[in-house]
């Protein structure tokens, strides 16, 4: 072939941003990839997703959560893929709208999957099944999708005026050979983060995040950014700015003068001779407003306010041994720990938020809200 036509492979390479100087075809060697200084703010974003993570998981689940980032960098996906392992994973996508649609990609292992579904249903995470059935996967992709919603929006803020918006989600459970990106060639290079999530008292499992390398550049070079040049202290005044020099002695300039005879003669001492002392009071401020009433609210409570959340109402409990269960049959009566005519509990997330009390609405059972918890308690009580 003439060195002045492409091959095919390297027309596709060339489409799909992947074509380097000494291509070779693997982990990001047949890429320009990413610059040191791009990988250097994408961690930002990584720790975006990760208090993505613990935030959104952490309320779902109603227990504490925490999050380690194991591995973040740049490499081939189909090596990334590798070393995600196992063949059955929830893989979550979407498209970033405001930065040309860039693909981003979530990957959960079935455990984890069907881990944070159980909790996310009122489970406790114990006794799982082995394989996630459509019910489990339904749960755990709304939870990837509120932690994606979660991270575009602190990237959002980050970038102060760009609005970095999720679109387009969808999910599929992974089955033999599979691809993060499988409209794209598996030796495309692509940024990733690996996350262990723990969530109190259970095992751990891994999600990974990922982004092929020419959008993940788009969103590193949206977050350097221009540089902001440092402004100059007092003590430091920059050379040679006019603008600068009234504010450099204000005590002389608006010193309030003496009275008396002398005192226009004091107003500018003769060279070398020193300045007269300098009246000096302490400033004068009126009183702080009082608070409003509604401060415990965090301000940025917007942020979380479309959020579902599970709401159950208890009505007793009891404690039972194994073998009074086992004689459990139709027509057994269980005493509860509430007398009759006590207001029911309202929880969130298994958190008690307010009490009250059992009505009938048609055919429908309802509560009727009695006595309820504060605007700070109630937040308090949700995010713990």
């Amino acid at each position: 072939m003439s060195d002045e036509l492409l091959s095919q492979d390297e027309i596709n390479a060339l489409l799909e941003g992947s074509l380097g100087g000494d291509s070779d075809g693997g982990g990001g060697g047949g890429s320009p990839g990413l610059t040191q200084a791009q990988l250097e703010a994408l961690e930002d974003l990584a720790g975006m997703f990760s208090d993505a993570t613990t935030g959104v998981i952490g309320m779902l689940a109603g227990r504490e959560v925490s999050v380690q980032i194991s591995e973040i960098g740049e490499k081939a996906q189909s090596e990334v893929v590798e070393s995600i392992g196992g063949n059955r994973n929830l893989l979550f996508s979407v498209r970033c709208d405001g930065f040309d649609d860039a693909p981003v990609s979530v990957v959960m292992n079935e455990g984890g999957v069907v881990l944070l579904a159980d909790l996310m249903m009122g489970g406790e995470g114990k006794d799982l099944p082995d394989e996630a059935n459509e019910l489990f996967v339904n749960a755990a992709q709304e939870g990837l999708s509120q932690v994606v919603g979660s991270a575009m929006t602190s990237l959002s803020g980050k970038l102060k005026g760009r609005k970095a918006i999720p679109t387009d989600p969808a999910s599929e459970v992974t089955e033999d050979e599979w691809l993060l990106f499988p409209n794209l060639e598996g030796d495309v290079p692509v940024w990733y983060v690996s996350m262990e999530v723990t969530i109190e008292g259970l095992d751990s499992f891994k999600s990974f995040i990922s982004v092929p390398s020419v959008h993940a550049s788009a969103f590193a070079d949206a977050l350097i950014g221009e540089p902001e040049a440092p402004a100059p202290s007092a003590s430091q005044p920059s050379q040679g700015s006019p603008t600068e020099a009234p504010t450099q002695r204000p005590a002389q300039q608006q010193a309030p003068q003496p009275s008396g005879s002398g005192g226009a003669g004091m107003s500018q001492p003769p060279s070398g001779e020193a300045s007269p002392p300098v009246d000096v009071r302490p400033a004068q401020f009126s009183p702080l407003q009082p608070a409003a009433a509604d401060s415990s609210l965090p301000s940025n409570i917007g942020l979380i306010a479309d959020i579902p959340v599970r709401v159950t109402v208890e009505l007793g409990r009891t404690r039972k041994s194994v073998g009074e269960v086992l004689s459990f049959a139709p027509g057994s009566v269980i005493e509860l720990d509430k007398m009759a005519g006590e207001p029911v509990d309202v929880l969130v997330n298994g958190k008690l938020i307010a009490k009250g009390e059992v009505v009938v609405i048609d055919e429908n059972f309802g509560v009727r809200v009695t006595e309820i918890l504060n605007v700070g308690e109630k937040i308090q009580s949700i995010g713990s």
